[in-house]
């Protein structure tokens, strides 16, 4: 369905008495920026987040939920607090900013009791001590938050926890909040209580659904009797629980059936509105990111998916069947989230399946993307890629943006250059693009020299390794494009850059972001035995031609019928990044792949939840991963190393794959030196990094230029 406007999605709603400015519902989700040490003022990271969504022309924002059980409520220190009077002052300063730019707001609320204590390796534990909820389960996955036995409740302690709900609430209204947002889906708390599999308690919560419901629906009236029935509540609840995972039978779990039920309760008890998610036992991301239950591949087979999943569009809306039902049988508005794309939230609402289409990620990318709309360019919007990288957790607990680099650095904003100058910028890969769009927009005169013929640097061969199907790199390179246009750059393709032709230009800034070289560790063996490795800079070179005449998407089909010079058995060497996608790659084509890694370390640089998500993965394609690998060396049977034990190892493979990061191209920094008035290197050719780094540096140096 082609979408010419955005009419639908653009115009005004209502959640109980609150008007919204369109259709659009930022969804919470936690940014890590607060500190619970805040309680009369809020930090630059938190206000430049907000201040941007409701200048951006979002529909209505809810923010992300503090804790109303601290700290056995929540599972990182790195969020705000309402579980006290103190607290009030620092949410009205957010609450004010937020409506000070014409936007309404809730504030959602949820209990991570249940989770894991510490959920991560690397970030301490909230308390000492177990989980908490209902009865004592716990699931044994890497790819779930429940390796920790739950200590069960006590009658006391869970009508405890539920007057610290209501408690919240009501600072939520004093600190000027328009509504709450309840997050009772997941497996947070109150979802804990209301499951069959979760809860096998037999006293007055548990037993019958009415019972495991309690919690939940004591929570909502309690909050209407106190905040009043013109205090909008907003409900995320699942639309199912699968055990399928676990090899549980529909029965024992919270099916589609008992959701519906409990839904019913859940409006019964005052609730305004409903969001609707899904919950995968073993699996925790897929169930508000729908698009990883397909990552690498789909993790549940899709004929064993339930029957209400929409599971023909790799999670695209996949909740859109649950929506429709609960539309016509609930009176109340129903919002639908989970990878539900701007074109794709307008279909929604125009076929009748959802009222509100709720956004996270593509908002986090751009918060200016409902303005954008409106004002009819949605070209110009920056577009999510479902890289995962706002959930990443390897540089720090603050959420970044791969796209957005000022997501997590204060207030936003690209200021005016007080001097205009003349900026030239050498590489047009994501580093050289973001650093001429930004300096355009400062107002200087920027040329882009590229000298390929096109744009995107090595996006392109990033997207044939990693696949178009989910994570849309060449849409990427569309929005570039897109922007160096409206910013009025003067793009130069086929144009090779010297020292001379740069001086000759007379600029006053020269950018360069070159990239790095691609390399391969040289492996020891004979010069018969060498013909069996492919490295990068050959694979590169080989499939070079191909990526320009058809495209990474094409082509990406084509190998999985034809990849030359690849046996059926491939060693990789190197399990950091580059090895495993290269891994997986193959793995998706039906080689069988052996990882072979020098050092212990598995995974360096990779996305921490993508990573458990490919570990779980491996095991079903037969891919094996050998640590701890010596003397490596190549033979004419394959691959040689010495293991832990200094034992001697042959694998017996067709083809020797080395992988390594890249290494900076500085070849014309060195010639620039002393030639022009101002040199900037970055991106790959200064450090190898991955494309949020690079999109990063581009922006940092040019807003400072």
């Amino acid at each position: 369905m082609a979408v010419t406007n955005y009419a639908k999605l653009l115009e005004p709603g209502m959640i109980g008495k609150v008007k919204t400015r369109n259709r659009i519902y930022k969804s919470a989700a936690g940014m890590h920026s607060f500190e619970e040490t805040e309680f009369d003022s809020m930090n630059d990271n938190t206000l430049g987040f907000y201040d941007a969504l409701s200048r951006g022309g979002v529909g209505i924002i809810s923010v992300e939920a503090p804790t109303v059980d601290y700290p056995q409520g929540c599972r990182w220190h790195h969020r705000y607090r309402m579980d006290e009077d103190r607290f009030i002052p620092g949410m009205k300063q957010l609450v004010d900013l937020i409506h000070s730019n014409g936007c309404p707001t809730f504030l959602q609320m949820e209990h991570d009791g249940p989770w894991q204590n510490p959920l991560f390796p690397n970030h301490p534990a909230t308390f000492d001590g177990p989980p908490i909820g209902a009865s004592p389960r716990k699931i044994d996955k890497m790819s779930d938050f429940h390796r920790d036995l739950i200590r069960p409740l006590e009658i006391p302690e869970i009508q405890e926890i539920t007057r610290k709900y209501i408690d919240a609430a009501e600072r939520a209204q004093k600190a000027g909040f328009d509504g709450v947002d309840l997050n009772m889906g997941s497996t947070h708390i109150t979802m804990n209580f209301m499951s069959p599999w979760w809860n096998l308690r037999t006293d007055e919560y548990g037993g019958t659904q009415a019972k495991r419901a309690k919690l939940a629906t004591d929570i909502i009236s309690g909050i209407k009797k106190r905040c009043g029935d013109d205090f909008p509540i907003v409900v995320c609840v699942n639309g199912f629980e699968t055990g399928y995972l676990l090899g549980e039978t529909d029965d024992k779990v919270f099916n589609h059936k008992l959701a519906l039920e409990t839904m019913g309760m859940i409006v019964d008890a005052g609730a305004d509105a409903l969001m609707i998610r899904s919950s995968w036992l073993g699996l925790h991301v897929p169930g508000f990111l729908p698009d990883y239950l397909f990552f690498p591949e789909a993790q549940v087979p899709v004929d064993k998916m339930p029957p209400e999943y929409y599971a023909k569009d790799l999670g695209r809306a996949a909740i859109r069947t649950m929506t429709e039902e609960a539309k016509k049988k609930f009176d109340v508005p129903i919002i639908l989230i989970g990878y539900v794309t701007p074109e794709l939230g307008e279909q929604m609402l125009e076929e009748g399946k959802a009222d509100f289409i709720g956004m996270n990620r593509p908002l986090i990318a751009d918060a200016e993307m409902p303005n954008k709309l409106k004002a009819g360019h949605p070209e110009l919007v920056a577009p999510c890629t479902r890289c995962g990288t706002c959930l990443d957790q390897n540089e720090s607990f603050l959420r970044h943006c791969r796209i957005n680099s000022q997501v997590g650095y204060g207030m936003y904003g690209v200021p005016k250059a007080d001097t205009k100058k003349k900026v030239v910028v050498v590489g047009a890969g994501p580093s050289g693009m973001e650093a001429a769009r930004v300096a355009a927009m400062r107002g200087h005169d920027v040329t882009l020299i590229e000298k390929g013929n096109r744009l995107g640097g090595l996006m392109p061969l990033a997207a044939l390794i990693k696949g178009t199907e989910l994570e849309d790199l060449p849409g990427l390179i569309d929005y570039f494009k897109n922007q160096l246009a409206d910013k009025g750059v003067k793009v130069k393709l086929n144009t090779e850059a010297t020292a001379e032709s740069i001086a000759a230009m007379k600029p006053d800034a020269v950018i360069l972001a070159t990239g790095g070289k691609l390399t391969s560790p040289k492996v020891a063996g004979s010069a018969a035995a060498q013909a069996k490795v492919v490295t990068t800079p050959e694979l590169h070179k080989q499939v070079k031609p191909w990526l320009k005449r058809f495209g990474p998407e094409f082509l990406g089909k084509a190998t999985h019928y034809y990849l030359p010079k690849i046996g059926k058995n491939v060693a990789v060497i190197g399990a950091g990044l580059h090895g495993l996608e290269v891994a997986e790659f193959l793995a998706k084509r039906g080689k069988k792949v052996t990882v072979v890694e020098p050092t212990s370390r598995i995974g360096e640089g990779v996305i921490d939840f993508r990573l458990g998500l490919t570990m779980d993965w491996f095991p079903t394609k037969g891919v094996e991963i050998v640590t701890d690998a010596a003397d490596i060396e190549v033979t004419d049977k394959g691959l040689k190393y010495k293991d832990k034990s200094g034992k001697v190892v042959e694998l017996a493979c067709d083809t020797v794959m080395p992988t390594a990061p890249l290494t900076p191209n500085d070849d014309l920094s060195k010639k620039l030196q002393g030639k022009v008035p101002e040199l900037f290197v970055i991106g790959d050719a200064k450090d190898s990094g991955m494309i949020v780094h690079a999109v990063r540096a581009g922006f940092q140096t040019s807003k400072a230029l």
